[in-house]
């Protein structure tokens, strides 16, 4: 079943898939997709919007290429300020998720 973004997290979702290297937006688009058994799938409304945002932010830059189809396409591409978000909204996330697991494993009652 699909699920919603959380808020927050789609430009890391991006940064993570930018960190292999350069991608045009349906393929970032494709790739979490795929990844994710379908469970998740970009809109345009969103993930453009995004990478608008992330580029006036300096995060990642963008390029115009031939695809493997040839066919025009923006292609987007970490820079250095974006590697240190991605590890620094990386490292936030996997700690927030750590803190909700442990209170979602646990048995104890409030007191």
């Amino acid at each position: 079943d699909p699920v919603d973004l959380l808020q927050g997290s789609l430009d890391l979702l991006i940064l993570k898939t930018l960190s292999w290297g350069p991608m045009h937006g349906f393929g970032i688009a494709r790739w979490l997709r795929v990844l994710t058994d379908d469970a998740l799938q970009l809109e345009e409304g969103s993930l453009y919007p995004a990478l608008y945002r992330m580029a006036n932010r300096g995060w990642i830059a963008a390029e115009w290429r031939i695809t493997e189809n040839n066919r025009r396409a923006k292609y987007y591409a970490l820079t250095a300020s974006g590697r240190r978000q991605f590890t620094a909204e990386s490292d936030a996330w996997l700690r927030f998720a750590a803190i909700v697991a442990k209170i979602l494993r646990t048995r104890r009652e409030p007191t």
